[in-house]
Order: structure tokens, then C-alpha cells, then sequence
């Protein structure tokens, strides 16, 4: 039971974790980023197409498309996140009501996209891309560790790739030039523009960033929570993720914890419903325990939040 939990509390937080960490850059940077619901959405919907499109080319022997398909996630998630630049960058347009358009915009263009392709490609009408299921394994020497060793059986192929994002992440956020000015714009814009930083140019990347990365999210959970990409993507995971950056302080490691603390909550309700024996139908009750560890988060921690004083501040460079 204890392994059962560990192992589908990783893969569920880890995903989590990855947009969270998207999120991250963009409210660092100083723009608030509710749009991480949709940059999933949309990346998963691009990712899984071109991961219909490989296996019915290659064949499902191969794992080629599996991979091929988390880049192309990455590349539609990044081209999307362009409808939060535009708006929030160039039109100035209020950070929040963006992000909503975003999420909005995303759920019924994929929904119309994806119909629309299976009607065009493969002669059927149907919402769903269905993918191959993805392979798992168990580490060598690792999983034959008494009780952390369940951290490393079973495991899919994309949780050891958001491992290696996220170190890579904490290195550019705070060991790089590009680390130190997102957080100048973050704080104080105009003193980072004064410095001769491009305030816009930082914040364009950081947005773009949170598209790929919260992309790489959405793949993940169409390849381990439902084997294909259909409108239940949008689950309310990138809200998720959102909660874990806030009560993470807009911090790499402490949003980690947040996202295990949601995945374990998870894992465990799922556990106790299969141990006592109850209906599948309970398993939709379990799915809104992250969302009431969230709320309780709330009540008893958001006073302890300290988010980047110029988050979701319209710049304006002329203005002081």
C-alpha cells in the first residue's frame, strides 16, 4: 500500500510540479499567470496529435513518437503562450482577465480542433486523440531500497525528464544573468530597466518558458492519467499548480513539497478507497482532495506569502 501511494503520488506531483515551475518564471518576471490551465490544455492537444500522426507513420513498436511527441507539446505550448505576451506585453491588457481568456480560448479550440482532425485524418468523429500507453520501470539497485526505493519503481520515462528540467530551472533562475533580471522585474521594473535591462524582452521569455513547461505538464497527464488527449485534460491541474507556486513562497524547492503534498493526498484517497472495497464512483470524490488540502493551505498559511512586489503591475516604461 505505502509503495502503491508513493509511486502515483510521483506521477501525479511531478507533472504538477513542472507548470508549477512555468508559473514560476512568469509571475517572477512580474505577470501573473493564470493561462497555465490552457498552455496544458493546448500543448497536450499538439503533442498528442503529433503522437497519432508518428505511430500511425512507425508503427507502436516504436518509442520514438513518444519522445518526438513531448518536443512537439513543448513548440504548441510555447506558439500559444503568444496570446498571453501579446495581450499582456503589447496591448497592456489586465493580467488576470488574460489568463482567463487563454484558459477559455484553449478548452473550446482544442475541443473543435481535435473533432475536426479525426473527422479530416481517420474518418471519425471523436474528441479524443487515444495514445499508447507509456512504458514504466524500475530503477536498478534504487528500487531494491526498503521504503524510498518506491520512489524509483514503476517510473515513467518523463518523471526522470522532469527531474533534469527542474534542476536546470533552479540553475537559470538563480545562478544566470537571466535568473538575476527576471527577479529585477519581478520586484522593481523600472529600477531593472534603468539598469538597462529590456523589461519586456525578459518577461516575453519568462511567459514562453511557463508555455513549454506547463505543455510538458499536460503531457504528462494525458499519458499517465487517461492514455489520451480528450476536453477532461482540463481538470482544474493547472489551478493546482498555481496553489503549489503560491504556497511554495514562488520558490523551485518549496513548490515541490507543495506538489507532493497534493499528489500523496491523492494517492491516499485512492488507497483507502480500494482498500475498503467501495465503488469506482468514489475515485471523483477522491479527486477533490488536493483541492481541500489547498483550501486548508489557505486558510492557514497564505499570511505567510511574499510574492513579487510588482506581480501583476502593468509597466509602463515612461511611467515612474
Amino acid at each position: 500500500m505505502i509503495d502503491s501511494i508513493i509511486i502515483d503520488g510521483l506521477a501525479f506531483a511531478l507533472p504538477m510540479f513542472i507548470m508549477a515551475i512555468g508559473g514560476i518564471f512568469s509571475e517572477k518576471s512580474g505577470i501573473t499567470n493564470l493561462a497555465i490551465e490552457g498552455l496544458q490544455g493546448f500543448g497536450a492537444f499538439t503533442g498528442a496529435f503529433a503522437m497519432v500522426i508518428l505511430t500511425n507513420a512507425m508503427g507502436t513498436g516504436s518509442q520514438v513518437p513518444y519522445y518526438i511527441s513531448f518536443l512537439v507539446a513543448a513548440v504548441g505550448g510555447m506558439i500559444y503562450s503568444m496570446v498571453h505576451v501579446i495581450l499582456c506585453i503589447r496591448f497592456k491588457a489586465n493580467q488576470v482577465i488574460s489568463g482567463v481568456v487563454v484558459n477559455i480560448l484553449a478548452m473550446a479550440l482544442t475541443s473543435f480542433l481535435t473533432r475536426r482532425l479525426n473527422l479530416m485524418i481517420f474518418g471519425e468523429t471523436s474528441n479524443k486523440f487515444i495514445l499508447e500507453t507509456s512504458v514504466r520501470y524500475d530503477v536498478p539497485v534504487l528500487s531494491e531500497i526498503p521504503f524510498i526505493g518506491a520512489a524509483f519503481k514503476r517510473v515513467y520515462p518523463f518523471e526522470i525528464l522532469i527531474v533534469i528540467i527542474a534542476v536546470i530551472a533552479w540553475y537559470v533562475m538563480y545562478r544566470t544573468p537571466y535568473g538575476m533580471h527576471l527577479r529585477a522585474c519581478g520586484d522593481n521594473p523600472h529600477a531593472a530597466d534603468a539598469a538597462g535591462i529590456d523589461v519586456g524582452r525578459v518577461q516575453m521569455i519568462a511567459i514562453v518558458l511557463s508555455g513549454g513547461l506547463s505543455a510538458i505538464g499536460g503531457m504528462c497527464y494525458a499519458y499517465s492519467i487517461s492514455a489520451n488527449f480528450s476536453p477532461d485534460i482540463y481538470l482544474g491541474l493547472g489551478y493546482l499548480a498555481i496553489a503549489a507556486l503560491i504556497f511554495g513562497n514562488w520558490s523551485i524547492l518549496p513548490t515541490l513539497g507543495a506538489c507532493l503534498l497534493f499528489g500523496f493526498a491523492r494517492s491516499i484517497g485512492h488507497e483507502v478507497i480500494k482498500n475498503l472495497g467501495m465503488p469506482s464512483t468514489y475515485n471523483d470524490l477522491v479527486r477533490t482532495l488536493p483541492y481541500v488540502v489547498t483550501l486548508l493551505l489557505l486558510i492557514f498559511f497564505s499570511k505567510n506569502n511574499r510574492a513579487p512586489r510588482a506581480l501583476g503591475e502593468v509597466y509602463f516604461r515612461g511611467k515612474r
